[in-house]
């Protein structure tokens, strides 16, 4: 199962500016690599919702998406290009790889075979049309 982190633009900006200045010198900096994020936009129209989630270096075929109820789940996975080879040295990594996954509950729930999804220069769009709601039955007292 993997993390699950909450996304502060804020901070995430921070670390990029001061990463390096105040703790290690700017040159070599050793890390490994951090499970990829995934941005996810959500809005709504004419009676569905519409999500675009930034998914970049993802095969379509290495991504998943789950509906259950109100409930979307993505998932995806980024795989490494390459290991380095015995004569090379890395100096730096910054591309992440691994699992990454979005999971997120919607205010109604979705009609599941009406879904549709888009998947074009690493981003994925996803129109999801809600439920129809039950009508509201009146019940008469006896």
């Amino acid at each position: 199962m993997s993390n699950i982190t909450r996304f502060d633009p804020f901070n995430d900006l921070v670390d990029d500016l001061f990463k390096g200045f105040l703790v290690r010198p700017m040159g070599y900096e050793r890390r490994e690599a951090v499970a990829p994020r995934m941005k996810v936009d959500v809005a709504e129209k004419n009676g569905a919702y519409l999500v675009t989630a930034e998914i970049p270096g993802v095969k379509k075929e290495d991504i998943q998406v789950s509906i259950d109820g109100a409930q979307v789940t993505l998932s995806a996975e980024v795989k490494r290009e390459r290991e380095a080879t015995q004569d090379e040295r890395v100096l730096h990594v910054e591309r992440a790889y691994g699992k990454a996954m979005r999971s997120f509950t919607l205010p109604q729930e979705l009609d599941e075979a009406k879904v549709e999804a888009k998947y074009r220069d690493g981003v994925l769009e996803l129109t999801l049309p809600k439920k129809a709601a039950a009508a509201r039955k009146q019940i008469t007292i006896q």
